[in-house]
């Protein structure tokens, strides 16, 4: 599904990652840990072409009907994303001034049946929101706001989830469902590479990966 071969990050002339392989096969839960500064939000921003200078291969399944791995180190982020790339970002990048209902549907295709069709789904995984449709983003918990950024990005019918610490930071009783959730959506066979330096979804995942200084370790 996903195949990162030697991939080196830079910021400017400074180093991020070092010669970082690993994959994501379908339907695989892959959690990746690591002290603060090891690189771990730089990778996911790397697989997604933001923010930084890259080199190394990038592989992906880009097309459903084609278990063939193409390289998409080249392509601009929004192309990523197209073909099926989702991304959380461990600062969420809500539309702060937006009702939960239109953070939703901005995310979303122009199919209005479609839309409302992929919304239930979505909020069948995070019943809390349901009950906060039409409150401002900007007024919801850290936990409410977590669960706003996953399911948004959910609107959009990923292939592949990548997302950085989702459970960072949040009330333990909101943890708790955004855990249930993921592993709901593993469940489903959605494939996911999940950032997080607590436990919670370790003991769930396919494989345990650790980067240190730049560099993985683990398989």
């Amino acid at each position: 599904m996903l195949e990162v071969v030697k991939l080196n990050a830079f910021y400017g002339q400074a180093q991020a990652l070092f010669e970082v392989s690993l994959q994501v096969r379908a339907g695989e839960l892959v959690v990746l840990q690591g002290l603060n500064g090891a690189g771990k939000s730089t990778l996911l921003k790397a697989l997604m072409g933001l923010e930084l200078r890259s080199e190394g291969q990038i592989r992906y399944q880009s097309d459903p009907a084609d278990k063939r791995l193409v390289n998409i180190e080249r392509w601009q982020t929004h192309r990523r994303a197209r073909a099926g790339l989702g991304y959380v970002a461990e600062d969420r990048r809500l539309f702060s001034g937006l009702t939960v209902r239109e953070n939703l549907q901005i995310a979303a295709g122009p199919d209005a049946l479609h839309r409302q069709a992929t919304q239930a789904r979505v909020l069948d995984l995070f019943p809390a929101l349901k009950t906060k449709l039409n409150r401002p983003a900007a007024q919801m918990s850290g936990g409410e706001q977590q669960m706003l950024a996953i399911a948004r990005t959910l609107m959009t019918e990923p292939r592949l989830l990548l997302l950085d610490e989702p459970c960072e930071g949040i009330a333990p009783v909101l943890v708790e469902s955004i855990r249930d959730a993921l592993l709901a959506l593993k469940d489903q066979g959605m494939p996911m590479l999940v950032v997080e330096q607590n436990r919670l979804l370790a003991a769930k995942a396919d494989r345990l990966l650790v980067l240190v200084a730049g560099k993985v370790r683990g398989s």
